[in-house]
């Protein structure tokens, strides 16, 4: 059975990345509209040059929506506002681009490990994803919700088994979980608890302090996945598996790592 790989295309490298997915046979996650100057700029134009672009994508197109100064499920209505407005842009703008899914941040402050913040922050985030999740489903869309700074694999999934939308799943990325997490958690860990909500991934390495985006070879990296990608695949063979690099060409050169078939 083959990988199902995507690439990360950032706005620079857009051009290329979607010549190596055309190459390959790969899918494409798009990243230009997670930035609040194409949001409130002329993003109708850049959607229209978008279309047209990912139409010789041979697989699966995804989103990456805004990240930024997001703080979902706040105690403050006017930035849960924002969230809310940000986050239903993205969605549409997906709906228009034939994504399947949009990547959002779960946005747990990590460096608040009291029960106090934690118990509230799941309270105000059940409030508020379901509401999200329901207008995603309305447009076709799935919502997957990525850690970033969660300690505990369990602050994301108890928060998705509460709110239980069939639009609301989960994206787990490997080198947030690496630096991130308490010791007492493995990467097994992760993967086990997630797992009834795991639909994407992201992947790439890190010196294991800072969160850089290298490829699997990177000579500072500290990630083995030669290790990972088998538990991966024991897991679940048919999840998205996104290459998260700045550079096309460090995506290139972690391709081997993959069972990719040969495009017709």
């Amino acid at each position: 059975m083959s990988d199902r790989v995507i690439l990360s295309a950032s706005r620079t490298n857009v051009r290329e990345a979607i010549q190596l997915a055309v190459e390959r046979g790969l899918g494409i996650e798009v990243m230009a509209f997670a930035f609040p100057d194409v949001l409130d700029g002329d993003w109708r134009m850049m959607m229209t040059q978008y279309k047209q672009m990912l139409q010789a994508v041979p697989d699966e197109i995804t989103l990456h929506g805004p990240f930024l100064d997001m703080v979902s499920g706040s105690p403050d209505p006017r930035i849960n506002a924002v969230c809310v407005a940000r986050y239903s842009a993205a969605i549409r703008i997906a709906a228009e681009l034939n994504a399947k899914q949009v990547v959002l941040h779960a946005n747990f402050i990590g460096s608040l490990h009291n029960t106090f913040y934690r118990v509230g922050w799941h309270k105000r985030n059940v409030e508020f994803w379901g509401p999200v999740a329901e207008y995603a489903r309305q447009h076709g869309i799935m919502v997957l919700l990525e850690n970033m700074w969660e300690f505990d694999p369990s602050i994301i999934a108890d928060l998705l088994q509460e709110i239980s939308h069939p639009n609301l799943r989960a994206c787990l990325d490997v080198g947030h979980a690496h630096i991130f997490t308490d010791p007492r958690f493995s990467f097994d860990d992760w993967l086990n608890t997630m797992s009834p909500w795991l639909t994407e991934l992201h992947m790439n390495n890190n010196n294991g302090i800072i969160d850089e985006h290298h490829s699997f070879d990177w000579e500072h990296g500290v990630l083995d996945f030669g290790d990972l990608l088998p538990r991966i695949r024991a897991l679940n063979p048919d999840l998205d598996l996104v290459l998260e690099m700045d550079d096309v060409q460090d995506m290139r050169d972690s391709l081997y790592y993959f069972q990719i078939s040969e495009p017709a």
